[in-house]
């Protein structure tokens, strides 16, 4: 479910002899898209070569330049020396298991998050890493892989709704982080279905998939935790720096921002008490479906022992005993043997043991 992968202890001192991915190693060439925009123009378009960004770092519109494949390691140190990007910078770029974190370099800012969508198809929560680093006009994406969560961004800049096209780089990485935020909360709406789906389940017929299922549930509440909890951090950070990358008009966003992020903070923590209530659920079912089974047998038990005792009187076979030769002896004992077993049957229903 989750991509993993040891992070590199290298310290870096120059770019090509340090530089490696963590990332799955995949083949082919990274993906490069450029939007570039202002309040009255705009353009989008795919290009096959980093040194296709260049021009784009001293424009007076803003762009933004989405990498997708962090696996090819060329392009990604073309675009970083271009760019002026530290060789340390880089370095949390390829490697995916960085902590959420943010960092002000002055004429840069550097944003880590993780990314969490829905996969349809296999009904499972992935996890990617997603850098971001802006500047004062220019906005530089880092994927893993192809797909993600900006295609509404996207749309907002070719059709120049809202305010997007009339703000800066800086209400553009706003964007892009708000719309991974409000995805936490779709996700928090598909675990929420799923412990819905389950509560029944867990009551009447609980299952080893069950269990498995929970467990499942329990992990995606793990990773969304780990990565919700420092977003909160970096969402401060960027509220405290005084880096005049980021306009006064663009705080107030960012605050609305760090709300969102708190209540997508709260709901986690509430899917994580539901989702540990519901492993105690599970095993109290399973602890209450075996009493019902022990009790069954423990009352199938005691109604056969008066009659075991009776079976084995009569079962010794001694000469002298009275009714071995008498004609209504067998018949007799079992008229014994059914009335003490409907006599017990009939005082544990009055006692509402059955």
């Amino acid at each position: 479910m989750v991509k993993t992968a040891k992070k590199k202890n290298k310290k870096a001192s120059h770019f090509h002899s340090t530089l490696s991915s963590s990332a799955e190693k995949k083949q082919g060439k990274a993906k490069i898209t450029i939007i570039d925009y202002n309040e009255t123009q705009f353009q989008e378009r795919e290009v096959p070569k980093a040194e296709d960004c260049f021009c784009f770092k001293d424009t007076s519109s803003v762009t933004w330049i989405n990498i997708d494949g962090i696996h090819d390691v060329d392009t990604i140190e073309k675009i970083g020396k271009h760019f002026d990007l530290h060789p340390l910078v880089m370095e949390d770029i390829l490697t995916i298991e960085q902590r959420p974190k943010m960092e002000d370099l002055e004429s840069h800012i550097l944003i880590i998050f993780k990314m969490f969508y829905y996969d349809e198809r296999i009904e499972e929560i992935k996890i990617e890493q997603v850098s971001l680093i802006f500047f004062s006009n220019c906005v530089i994406s880092f994927q893993e892989t192809q797909g993600d969560v900006f295609d509404p961004i996207r749309e907002r800049i070719r059709s120049a709704k809202g305010r997007i096209r009339k703000m800066g780089a800086d209400y553009l990485a706003y964007a892009l982080i708000d719309a991974i935020v409000d995805n936490y909360f779709i996700i928090m709406e598909k675990i929420g279905e799923k412990i819905e789906g389950m509560e029944e389940e867990l009551v009447t017929e609980p299952t080893p998939k069950t269990l498995q299922t929970i467990h499942n549930l329990k992990r995606d509440a793990i990773f969304l935790r780990k990565s919700v909890w420092p977003l909160r951090e970096v969402i401060s950070g960027l509220q405290r720096t005084d880096s005049i990358l980021i306009k006064k008009s663009t705080a107030i966003y960012l605050r609305d921002l760090y709300d969102h992020t708190i209540q997508v903070i709260d709901t986690v923590e509430t899917v994580r008490d539901m989702v540990s209530g519901m492993l105690d659920i599970y095993l109290s079912s399973i602890s209450n479906k075996m009493n019902e089974v022990m009790k069954v047998l423990t009352i199938i038990a005691t109604i056969f022992i008066p009659l075991t005792f009776i079976a084995g009187v009569y079962g010794m076979n001694f000469k002298n005993m009275p009714e071995l030769d008498w004609r209504w002896g067998y018949p007799l004992v079992w008229v014994l043997i059914i009335s003490v077993a409907l006599l017990m049957l009939s005082y544990f229903k009055r006692r509402k043991w059955l």
